[in-house]
């Protein structure tokens, strides 16, 4: 039976792209990494990889044997991960990604509290505008606001909000909207990633629903709702935000909600993870956690 590791020697090189830095990552000497590389080529007979003094590469039986190692590597870390959550202790890293307003607003609270529950488990949270690559960067959890794409990660809703138009009072020197179509004559603040979504089917007062998009032509954009929010709290136009960013401008004063009478589309929370046979417990138990938290209030 070959030793486990070996495979983690030959997938530390590979993934490194030298010996000098596969030892670095795995805190180990060059020489014991290259002896586990050369017992490896032994036990399995063929040449893994092509070495000379400036690079290294992987033979044809190599490539093949790289994914079959990365595969096992990953099983054997997955049992162990579920044995130990049997007895409630989760170890390894997470690493879970979301946007900046959410990640501070819902996820960083919600970690830290999960932290408290699991202390052997290592949590990365990533913020970003941008939706991450789980796979190519090797998150275990995306949490993803609004519509979702055709995907093919498995998608977990956690929870809804409510959207709604907000402005300052200084922008409101005359009578708040009435309608949609007073309300998109006002100065906008446009969010860049709805520049090109469908139109929101917004409910109307009389019981129907009208099909409305943000007004084109922004006063000014940004891909980040807090931005929104400060333009907005400076009296520079309308905006479109969540009620979980808004509330306590709202309850203060700071802004005022328009059209409340009108009901905008609900948004959902998912939460998103690689599409495999084994779902890792510690990614069940942390969107489990964050369901019972939202479900908590």
């Amino acid at each position: 039976m070959v030793s486990l590791d070996r495979f983690a020697s030959f997938k530390a090189v590979v993934d490194a792209g030298s010996f000098t830095a596969a030892a670095a990552a795995l805190g180990q000497t060059r020489a014991v990494v290259s002896f586990n590389i050369k017992r490896l080529e032994q036990e399995v007979g063929v040449a893994l990889l092509i070495r000379n003094t400036r690079s290294l590469a992987l033979t044809d039986a190599g490539a093949r044997f790289y994914q079959r190692c990365a595969d096992m590597l990953e099983q054997a870390r997955l049992a162990v991960d579920d044995a130990r959550a049997e007895h409630g202790e989760l170890s390894g890293a997470l690493r879970v990604t979301a946007t900046l307003e959410y990640g501070l607003a819902k996820i960083a609270p919600a970690i830290e509290a999960f932290a408290l529950r699991h202390p052997t488990l290592q949590v990365q949270l990533s913020t970003s505008s941008l939706h991450a690559d789980l796979i190519a960067e090797r998150f275990d959890v995306a949490i993803r606001l609004g519509r979702l794409p055709e995907t093919d990660l498995h998608a977990a809703q956690l929870a809804q909000f409510d959207i709604f138009p907000v402005a300052a009072p200084a922008l409101l020197v005359q009578e708040p909207p009435g309608d949609l179509a007073a309300l998109s004559r006002l100065p906008w603040l446009g969010h860049s990633r709805l520049k090109h979504a469908p139109p929101w089917l917004v409910d109307t007062p009389g019981g129907g629903q009208t099909a409305w998009r943000q007004p084109g032509t922004a006063r000014l954009s940004s891909d980040s709702a807090s931005i929104l929010r400060a333009y907005a709290l400076a009296g520079l136009g309308v905006a479109l935000l969540p009620d979980w960013l808004v509330n306590a401008d709202l309850q203060a004063g700071r802004l005022r909600r328009l059209l409340p009478d009108h009901g905008f589309p609900q948004q959902g929370v998912h939460a998103l993870y690689p599409r495999t046979r084994h779902v890792p417990a510690k990614v069940r138990a942390f969107i489990d956690f964050l369901r019972e938290r939202e479900a908590a209030g």
